[in-house]
């Protein structure tokens, strides 16, 4: 992008809404571009949902904690002449993550050699970069599972290829992008409708084959019934591409994020909170908690749903106030961070815990919100990799259980899962973490809404259902305000720390492209 987009907005200035990922990405493409560009962050550090929590000697990271795709990461630096490893150290994670499943039978022939120290009363496996391990994983819960296993993957492969080609690092987020001859040719190829189960029920039959393909929906904010079968893909990203893991933590990207800008001319303005935005004649007016600004462009980073209630006037909205009520959320989450004194087991950097039958775990998401009765959950250790976040002989742990958007939040409830989750680990896991943790906090519905601001509580976006895909997600232009733009895990193309270093990319694309039709219109008048 930069290549044609150098100088284009020179001498233009641009106000980028919250400092989260995808409105640190806009920003550095904005200034690469010449523009004057200023980023308002209403906490007192950059990151948005992508966070720090430093207390007693531990560093959490507070939202995403897997770095998946790394090829995202490296384009995105190499359009700036850069290479990640110049802002932060990767290490590819070996093994990449540990599957339980509670209260089952170790099944035989599933372990490997990681294995051998695990002492945990339920059934397991450990997933690595070895191809030919997962093969035989899959082979020892169903018969012909390591040949399906393959067909299933070159499946997800192609479907990466075609969909991130066209679809993701092309920006479709409007009907009439989908009329590319491209796109028309690409399109027939690809698995696209259905659900994510059905398409998985084709290749295996054993339920927990099903949830090692699909646990990945999570981080997309779907269940196996509701998302489209063309997220096979994210199998391609877990057993293709690997899992890797920044030194210091996911906010070593945010920082880097964060430097390269500083190298391109980027402002920040921590701790100002945007609280009304103005279209006038000269460009924008933002009222914020430190004074007026005016911009000739916005970018928010901000949901487009908070924008529309909170900031704009409502002859300046693109939707009626109930549209935003009517959309599927991403799960939120009860999140616990956790300083531990001791070891942690059979934990590994990354592990995820499942029940026997998640589907009641789901329909409590999406179907008939309420608080799980028998949750799947997710723990982050990143201290078994990386010594610097923890003190000496000590842990950092962070369990996240996906829950309903929009439930009732109260630090009774989050007591009663915190026990729940401690108690399974003791029972079902094998390691007890309850008279060893010596720090301790939470984030739930009402932190996602107050801080960042997220509709219903969300911690992810919009859930990328079939109806919210592609041209269905919010469009980077708003319709109402000339001049205002969006970015982040509301827009395409979606949820997911790579997708919102895209959607910053595909909002600066569109900034650049308006400016440069109101100078071809403003030569052809004068």
């Amino acid at each position: 992008m930069t290549g044609n987009a150098a100088g284009s907005l020179a001498g233009r200035s641009v106000d980028v809404i919250g400092g989260g990922i995808g409105g640190l990405s806009a920003a550095a493409f904005l200034a690469d571009a010449g523009a004057d560009v200023t980023v308002l962050e209403k906490q007192p550090r950059l990151g948005g949902a992508a966070n720090l929590l430093e207390t007693d000697g531990f560093r959490f990271d507070t939202g995403p904690s897997w770095y998946l795709m790394p090829d995202v990461f490296e384009r995105f630096f190499d359009q700036f002449d850069r290479v990640p490893e110049e802002y932060y150290t990767l290490q590819k994670l070996d093994p990449q993550y540990r599957v339980f499943f509670r209260d089952s039978e170790p099944v035989p022939g599933a372990g490997t050699p990681y294995d051998e120290d695990v002492d945990a009363p339920c059934d397991w496996v450990t997933v690595t970069p070895d191809r030919n391990q997962i093969k035989r994983i899959f082979a020892a819960y169903e018969a012909g599972g390591g040949e399906a296993f393959e067909e299933y993957l070159a499946e997800a492969e192609h479907t990466y290829d075609v969909g991130m080609e066209h679809f993701v690092y092309e920006d479709r987020s409007r009907f009439r992008d989908l009329l590319d001859r491209d796109v028309v040719r690409a399109g027939p190829g690809l698995t696209m409708l259905g659900s994510m189960q059905g398409h998985v029920e084709t290749y295996f039959d054993n339920p927990k084959l099903q949830q090692l393909l699909q646990y990945t929906l999570v981080f997309l904010g779907g269940s196996p019934h509701n998302t489209p079968a063309l997220y096979n893909l994210m199998s391609h990203v877990d057993y293709n591409m690997g899992v890797y893991y920044p030194e210091g933590g996911m906010y070593s990207l945010v920082e880097g994020l964060a430097e390269l800008g500083e190298e391109l001319g980027v402002t920040y303005r921590t701790g100002v909170e945007v609280t009304d935005i103005q279209e006038t004649i000269t460009g924008l007016a933002l009222q914020t908690s430190a004074g007026r600004r005016r911009a000739d462009r916005v970018v928010s980073n901000a949901p487009p749903a908070h924008v529309e209630r909170e900031l704009l006037s409502p002859g300046k909205r693109d939707h009626d106030l109930d549209h935003w009520d009517d959309q599927t959320y991403a799960p939120s989450a009860l999140l616990w961070y956790f300083g531990v004194e001791g070891d942690v087991g059979p934990l590994e950097h990354h592990s995820l815990v499942f029940p026997d039958d998640w589907d009641p775990h789901f329909a409590s998401i999406f179907e008939e919100p309420g608080w799980p009765d028998d949750p799947a959950y997710y723990l982050s250790v990143p201290s078994i990799t990386d010594d610097g976040v923890a003190p000496e002989d000590h842990h950092a742990v962070v369990v996240l259980i996906p829950i309903a958007p929009g439930l009732e939040d109260s630090d009774a409830r989050r007591q009663e899962y915190r026990d729940w989750v401690l108690d399974d680990l003791a029972t079902n896991i094998g390691v007890d973490l309850r008279d060893r943790i010596v720090t301790a906090a939470s984030m739930c519905v009402d932190d996602f809404t107050e801080r960042l601001h997220y509709p219903e509580g969300t911690a992810l976006g919009l859930a990328h259902t079939l109806f919210q895909t592609g041209p269905m997600r919010p469009s980077h232009r708003a319709k109402q305000v000339d001049g205002l733009y969006y970015v982040g895990g509301f827009t395409s193309p979606g949820i997911g720390v790579p997708m919102t270093i895209i959607s910053g990319e595909h909002a600066a694309e569109a900034v650049i492209e308006d400016e440069r039709e109101r100078g071809i219109k403003a030569r052809f008048l004068g």
